[in-house]
């Protein structure tokens, strides 16, 4: 299925307004483009990456080659100009277990040992004795050890509270710079899972100084039977063949877009399955655990990461709604189209297919440096 680039959706009503960082391929290998008032620039003479502008900070349009109107340019993910992700070199971090809710739902997976058919019997006797603790509580306080001493005593102790309300948040590694999928790119589940859901989170672009410079939003697929089954599959339930989605431009802040912006954002879902089902959904960010910033914290408190990297800061959204047999909740299935939004950074819309059918990721690090020297684009 192919989808026609619209501006006014894909990035919202400010694209006109806001700045965005993004690539695309004029045939000739990926570009960096700089979109300021609604005008795409090609920024490759600037920096041949997205890693390296960010790390300049070079966000000035007039140092472009301008290419016209975002709106006329023609972009898809298939044509030409091709419409890639928006990252590069950065490495691509997530933050798990950062709402009550979504802890609650990680519980339930492992008290269910990935079973979907067993997840709603556990859902009620879990929701009735720690959903609303979990809620009122922030992580790392005293309060929450409290609980957590508690619910130890009570045997309802987890892993996944310890990362949602102790002191120390979970961050992993969800894929490899130049792993992920842009805006209408098919994305991949394990072809052997079957139990799972898209996560619709809003993702920051992290400087290599710690700098947030800008947000955009991201499907960050999750095998509930995997990872149900045990928390050591996190590395099969969530880095697999274009099984991570990023929108289509990352929104640099600016006096008109801040991370306040992402705090108060409200994340919509829309699942649409071709045996006619649909899922709406939505993702509050006002209800997160943890302040975004905290998150980007822990995730450099002990790492560096020179070319930058982007964190998505988890979810609200837990689907339970019955897609097939009553009690087995919701799984994917091939052909479902997964639309992601919120009004100040647009909508990102996938297809699932299996990470085997997905077109293999073939372009990595030492394809792209040969293919920026041979155009002449590095230098010393």
């Amino acid at each position: 299925m192919t989808f026609a680039f619209d501006p006014a959706d894909a990035l919202g009503p400010d694209w006109r307004t806001g700045r965005w960082l993004g690539r695309i391929d004029r045939g000739d290998g990926p570009t960096p483009i700089l979109v300021a008032d609604g005008i795409a620039h090609d920024m490759a003479m600037v920096a041949p990456t997205v890693a390296e502008l960010v790390a300049l900070r070079a966000f000035d349009p007039g140092a472009g080659e301008p290419l016209g109107d975002l709106a006329t340019l023609g972009l898809s993910p298939g044509g030409s100009p091709r419409l890639l992700s928006p990252i590069d070199f950065q490495c691509v971090k997530a933050a798990g277990v950062t709402f009550a809710t979504s802890a609650l739902e990680r519980v339930i997976e492992e008290r269910a040992r990935g079973d979907a058919s067993a997840a709603a019997a556990v859902r009620g006797r879990l929701e009735d004795r720690i959903g609303g603790g979990l809620a009122r509580v922030a992580p790392g306080t005293p309060e929450a050890a409290e609980l957590k001493t508690v619910l130890i005593e009570e045997g309802l102790w987890s892993q996944y509270l310890e990362v949602a309300i102790g002191p120390d948040a979970e961050i992993f590694t969800k894929g490899p710079p130049l792993s992920t999928v842009g805006w209408g790119a098919e994305i991949g589940v394990r072809s052997d899972s079957t139990w799972n859901n898209p996560e619709p989170e809003i993702v920051l672009l992290v400087a290599a100084d710690g700098t947030v410079v800008g947000a955009t939003i991201g499907n960050d697929v999750n095998l509930r039977d995997f990872e149900g089954r045990s928390a050591l599959l996190l590395g099969k339930a969530k880095d697999n063949n274009a099984s991570c989605a990023l929108g289509a431009f990352v929104r640099l802040f600016d006096d008109a877009f801040t991370i306040d912006d992402v705090r108060r954002a409200q994340v919509t879902l829309r699942i649409e399955g071709t045996d006619g089902y649909v899922l709406d959904g939505v993702s509050s960010m006002d209800q997160i655990s943890r302040d975004p910033l905290e998150l980007v914290r822990q995730a450099l408190s002990e790492h560096q990461y020179p070319d930058g990297f982007v964190l998505f800061l988890g979810t609200l959204f837990a689907p339970t709604k019955d897609r097939d047999e009553p009690g087995r909740g919701f799984t994917h299935k091939i052909g479902d189209t997964v639309s992601i939004a919120t009004p100040g950074l647009g909508r990102l819309i996938n297809v699932v297919t299996t990470s085997k059918a997905a077109p293999p990721w073939a372009f990595g690090a030492t394809a792209l440096m040969r293919n920026l020297a041979g155009r002449g684009l590095l230098s010393a």
